[in-house]
């Protein structure tokens, strides 16, 4: 598979990004990136579209100094991991393919996942799937949908936008994600990984492989899933924001089935846009170390 690697000095002197890189090579030899700081019990912050691990610059420096060890990777196609040239390779399949070779190569093991938009519909799959290996789980504005429901208008229209629009803007879609307004230097970080619109595919494939119908290959996957979901016993909270049209009351569905869930102190965390971890990340993480201090007494 062709790919391209975007040049390091597009990432040179990101605004409250100061961490190490970290790289292993996953699938057919592509360089996965990932931040991996602190040390203590893993929380595993997966992001989803069209993010980057620069989503979690926030959060990490708080979890590291509440005593736990953070690793957030780059999906294929995002951030300073590589990016596949044809479309077609982008798949729900090859990501589940990609992310687990990740979990098995560095061997992480008593998990806390931290997943928000397509970090759920990849993290909440191995939940269940490696269920040995995760302790808890905070799912945050995400869903794993079994094509049994059809989207809402806001998802719809997002997804005609990302198939057509000529120009793919990364940074102003995140910025209109949110509930605050972002910098210019924030906004250009966004865009960093992303040097033209040839290394945009696996951004633009995304919302266009969410299985939404009953014929898509990945809805009896994720219903199984979601049956084994409705016995997990292990912690679950879910952190939703506000003001996110596409997600907003999708937590109710977690918090309705999965037995983990009941009795756990769900929040909506307010004037927080569908980036929840750019408008609220310090006091997101606040909340995930009250938790998990709570859990262990």
């Amino acid at each position: 598979m062709e790919f391209l690697r975007t040049p390091d000095n597009r990432f040179s002197n990101l605004p409250d990004y100061p961490f190490v890189p970290h790289y292993l090579n996953v699938g057919n030899n592509l360089r996965m990136h990932y931040v991996d700081e602190g040390d203590g019990d893993i929380i595993l912050l997966l992001h989803g579209e069209p993010s980057w691990s620069f989503l979690y610059r926030k959060m990490i420096p708080v979890l590291v100094n509440g005593g736990y060890r953070c690793i957030a990777p780059d999906l294929i196609g995002f951030g300073k991991s590589d990016k596949l040239t044809d479309r077609k390779n982008y798949t729900y399949a090859s990501h589940l393919e990609w992310l687990k070779d990740f979990i098995l190569q560095l061997d992480l093991n008593n998990i806390t996942l931290f997943c928000q938009d397509w970090g759920g519909l990849l993290g909440l799959r191995f939940v269940v799937e490696m269920e040995e290996r995760f302790s808890r789980v905070i799912a945050a504005n995400t869903i794993l949908p079994t094509g049994d429901q059809s989207p809402n208008e806001a998802f719809n229209k997002w997804k005609e936008y990302s198939q057509k629009t000529p120009v793919f803007p990364v940074g102003k879609i995140i910025n209109k994600g949110c509930f605050s307004e972002l910098s210019e230097d924030v906004i250009a970080a966004y865009d960093a990984p992303f040097p033209d619109e040839t290394y945009k595919e696996g951004a633009r494939e995304f919302p266009a492989i969410v299985p939404h119908t009953s014929d898509d290959p990945q809805t009896i996957p994720n219903r199984e899933a979601w049956q084994k979901l409705m016995q997990y016993q292990k912690p679950f909270l879910t952190l939703f924001s506000d003001s996110d049209p596409i997600m907003k009351g999708l937590e109710k569905m977690f918090q309705g089935v999965i037995p983990g869930a009941k009795n756990q102190p769900h929040e909506i965390i307010k004037n927080a846009g569908h980036f929840l971890q750019e408008d609220k990340g310090e006091e997101i993480a606040k909340k995930i170390i009250d938790w998990l201090q709570k859990l262990k007494k």
